[in-house]
């Protein structure tokens, strides 16, 4: 028997855009690109504000 095809739905996207993960480079990267700032700088800020993207575009001064 064949598995059922799971759709897909944008539940969860908008959560997920809230966040930074740090431990991400790609994310990082992008994070630094937007802010026009380094990537070490970028993974201090989600270090000490948390990973909330606000929080962290606002610590580095966008």
């Amino acid at each position: 028997m064949a598995a059922a095809k799971k759709s897909k739905t944008a539940r969860g996207r908008k959560q997920d855009r809230a966040r930074v993960a740090g431990g991400q480079d790609y994310e990082v990267q992008y994070e630094a690109k937007k802010t026009r700032k380094s990537a070490p700088a970028v993974k201090k800020a989600v270090k000490k504000v948390g990973n909330a993207r606000k929080r962290v575009e606002k610590r580095l001064g966008r």
